[in-house]
């Protein structure tokens, strides 16, 4: 089998890659720097730029599905012209991917899986979210997410199955908020944001890429909640980073106004509250390695620290 991936030298990419040449899976990845191209047997890389439409389409040759994880960056002070950025380089993206497919004269591609957020899920300390509900969040991220997968539903009038995984708080111990998290922390300056009772669905990043290959394993269609069973909120978080780093948890919380003036409107990064269920997954046969945030952080923690 080989795969295509777009956003393959990110985070998540370069995790579902190992994933992929653990199980035998050749990858074929997507790249807007000529300077990653490499071509090894199970691992080459072709050039794309989405924004002008141009792409190689020997990309596709032998492919069977396409995991999609191209986007921007969130985690950047969200202001007008960077928010076009977001929501475009999500969309663009999808539509290269589709317009050069339309124009390849025969391909075997069965299934595109696509990368999106649990942050489409409204504000809600009480409510508990599956895949089935319809209600999208009114801030700005519900209106990307909403958008990016819109996008990628496209692919259905392909012939193409179409999968989504709605990811959570990836933990790392390298990228994204994890080592945030831990730099206060480990200098003993750790502490929850506003009433710490804000739900943070979170999964290890070796999770996460294990689900993408599981759904293009098993042929599953549809909607997928990338999240641990077990959600937690913000000062269970704080709480378990502390104790795994061994430090103590003794100043007030940060309150809200305080980080709506460091960081506008991308604040709501750290108050929504979405307490999402990773049931539909489970119910496929999927077993997750790391279900609990206190196994979790002790081996990535202890990664950081070899």
């Amino acid at each position: 089998m080989t795969i295509l991936i777009t956003g393959a030298t990110g985070l998540i990419g370069r995790e579902i890659v190992k994933r992929c040449h653990e199980q035998g899976i050749s990858v074929h990845y997507l790249t807007t720097s000529k300077d990653k191209i490499q071509s090894q047997e199970n691992y080459k890389g072709f050039y794309w730029n989405p924004k002008e439409g141009i792409i190689d389409s020997k990309c596709f040759n032998n492919v069977d599905a396409i995991i999609n994880l191209a986007g921007a960056t969130i985690a950047k002070r969200w202001t007008d012209s960077y928010k076009t950025v977001i929501l475009n380089s999500r969309i663009n993206t999808l539509q290269c991917l589709k317009d050069a497919l339309l124009k390849v004269e025969s391909h075997h591609i069965r299934h595109i899986v696509s990368a999106s957020a649990v942050g489409i899920y409204p504000d809600s300390f009480t409510k508990y979210y599956e895949e089935t509900n319809t209600k999208v969040s009114p801030t700005f991220l519900g209106e990307v997410v909403s958008a990016w997968e819109n996008a990628v539903d496209d692919f259905e009038a392909m012939g193409l199955m179409v999968s989504k995984v709605r990811i959570g708080l990836v933990l790392d111990d390298n990228e994204g908020a994890l080592p945030q998290i831990m730099k206060p922390t480990s200098l003993g300056l750790g502490a929850a944001f506003g009433s710490g009772d804000q739900w943070q669905s979170w999964i290890h990043v070796y999770d996460l890429s294990r689900i993408f290959v599981h759904i293009i394993q098993e042929e599953l269609e549809g909607v997928f909640n990338g999240v641990a069973p077990n959600p937690i909120t913000n000062t269970e978080l704080t709480k378990g980073v502390a104790k795994a780093l061994h430090k103590p948890l003794f100043l007030p919380n940060i309150p809200k106004f305080a980080m709506k003036l460091a960081l506008g409107e991308m604040h709501i990064l750290l108050f929504e509250s979405q307490r999402v269920s990773s049931k539909k997954i489970e119910e496929t046969g999927f077993d997750f390695t790391y279900s609990n945030i206190q196994p979790a952080l002790e081996n990535l923690l202890q990664k950081n620290d070899m």
